[in-house]
């Protein structure tokens, strides 16, 4: 008896195996390159290109949450697209001057690049994705510093590739979505504009709280003080507060990308 139910328990796995090694990742990196080339061929051509940062974000938020999130939120998009796939992060991004540190550069961890490099690695990552056979190439930038040099890039591209069906797209409505939309959806909700904040306040940290929780320390967020890195009050921060975010970026942003990606 044990021996048949052994055998029908590896009967199971096996007709299980193959469904799911059907279903590949959105994430290029976690892609052979045959899997790729199919994938493009079935008609995934829009690459979504998440940028991020690695900069200071108050004592009780992670390092990283700008590249998490983008990761997490691109993947999203890219679901609910259904032609798309999701590009590697771009943490390295313009944070200010190395040699005159202010801002976020005044804290450990914060790590920044010349706003030309930035430009070149954007441009050289849109050139191989048009070499790999990608027909629309979307940034998706999580920080307000560095919109100006996405939109600069694409607005290049696309005087070089005009005439081939290859677009590169800046999409602001991914930021303004999750900074100006969101926001005016707290407010509509009770809360302050002190309280929303501008950086690791209550809407940065519900937002990385409904993305990825670890990346927060619960324990910390009435610790915050002046001088901390944090411009807000993260108190109140929750996960379904978060998800509202969640919510709205990512519909925005599908919106605008089938806007932009139609054929004109």
């Amino acid at each position: 008896m044990a021996r048949r139910w052994v055998v029908a328990l590896l009967a199971i796995v096996a007709i299980a195996m193959p469904a799911f090694a059907a279903s590949p990742s959105v994430y290029l990196e976690e892609l052979t390159w045959p899997e790729l080339r199919a994938a493009i061929a079935s008609g995934k051509t829009t690459i979504l290109v998440p940028i991020g940062g690695t900069e200071q974000n108050g004592p009780h938020m992670a390092l990283g949450k700008h590249n998490v999130r983008v990761k997490v939120l691109a993947a999203k998009i890219a679901t609910a697209l259904g032609d798309a796939l999701v590009a590697p992060v771009i943490a390295y991004v313009p944070e200010g001057d190395i040699n005159r540190p202010s801002g976020h550069l005044k804290f450990p961890g914060t790590i920044t690049v010349p706003a030309a490099a930035f430009e070149t690695t954007l441009e050289y990552a849109a050139k191989s994705f048009k070499l790999a056979g990608f027909r629309n190439i979307v940034f998706l930038g999580d920080h307000g510093g560095y919109q100006k040099d996405e939109e600069a890039v694409a607005q290049r591209l696309d005087r070089e590739w005009a005439g081939t069906p290859v677009r590169a797209i800046a999409l602001t409505e991914y930021y303004r979505a999750s900074e100006i939309e969101f926001a005016q959806l707290l407010k509509q909700k009770g809360y302050s504009e002190a309280e929303i904040g501008s950086h690791a306040g209550l809407l940065d940290t519900s937002l990385m709280l409904a993305t990825d929780p670890a990346l927060v320390r619960a324990d910390l967020l009435g610790e915050t003080k002046p001088g901390d890195g944090t411009h807000g009050d993260p108190r109140r921060a929750s996960a379904a507060l978060g998800q509202l975010g969640v919510n709205l970026i990512v519909a925005r942003s599908v919106a605008a990308i089938r806007a932009a990606t139609q054929p004109h």
